[in-house]
């Protein structure tokens, strides 16, 4: 898909609340739409009686420190590991969520369940409709324009549906994304890769776009739902802070 002939239908979704996924019809090509946080009531399950989690996974008033000037992220991925650089001076409330994230594991065993050639991979929704519920309106204030800063390739960033509604959903680009720099609400990076950039042009893109119903779905489900629906994806397997 090559990006030019998508533009149109990337601003044709900015004015639909919770982002906007389109379900592409037999022998057309997809339609290729922002990184969009799609919010939606989940129901709950049980975690595992076995399993220790951080209060503040179910509790994300308590994901609530100032991250570092400058800190580093380790991914461990199906496909490999590759480490972000996070600089907070770029998007100050993006890079503190993001690394409260990090440090309460809220990165386990999570799907990209959203991969698009040249474009963007998505993840960020929990494997577990229980902690989902807890964190689908826990959001941040958005950031102020930073103009030093592009979605370039290997450059990580959050998703969102629209003005403050940034909480746990992000994307890695794939590739000269400048034109996210200029919408009305802007996706501002909150930092690159440093090492292991080969890493991202290994993941499995070969569902691209979602269908309509697959954030929705996945957020009532968890990762029961998308591994059905798209066996053959990626994930995320732990994100850890490193070198701090």
């Amino acid at each position: 898909m090559k990006l030019a002939s998508t533009i149109c239908a990337i601003f044709a979704c900015l004015s639909i609340s919770c982002g906007c996924a389109a379900q592409s019809t037999a022998g057309a090509k997809p339609t290729q739409d922002l990184p969009g946080d799609q919010a939606s009531q989940g129901t709950t399950t049980k975690q595992g009686s076995d399993t220790k989690i951080h209060p503040a996974i179910l509790d994300p008033a308590q994901a609530n420190e100032k991250a570092p000037d400058k800190f580093q992220a380790k991914f461990v991925t199906t496909k490999g590991d590759f480490v972000v650089e996070v600089t907070r001076e770029w998007a100050p409330n993006g890079a503190d969520r993001f690394c409260n994230l990090v440090k309460i594991g809220y990165f386990k065993d999570i799907a990209i369940f959203r991969a698009i050639k040249g474009f963007m991979f998505q993840f960020g929704i929990h494997g577990d409709p229980t902690v989902i519920v807890k964190w689908k309106d826990a959001n941040i204030k958005d950031d102020p324009r930073n103009d030093s800063v592009s979605n370039q390739k290997g450059f990580l960033t959050f998703a969102h549906a629209g003005r403050n509604s940034r909480s746990a959903q992000m994307f890695i680009n794939l590739g000269d994304n400048k034109m996210l720099d200029t919408q009305p609400v802007q996706f501002p990076p909150i930092g690159r890769i440093v090492s292991g950039a080969e890493v991202i042009d290994a993941i499995n893109t070969e569902y691209g776009e979602n269908a309509r119903d697959v954030q929705q779905n996945f957020q009532a489900q968890g990762n029961a739902y998308i591994l059905k629906r798209y066996p053959n994806i990626d994930m995320i397997k732990s994100v850890e802070l490193v070198g701090n």
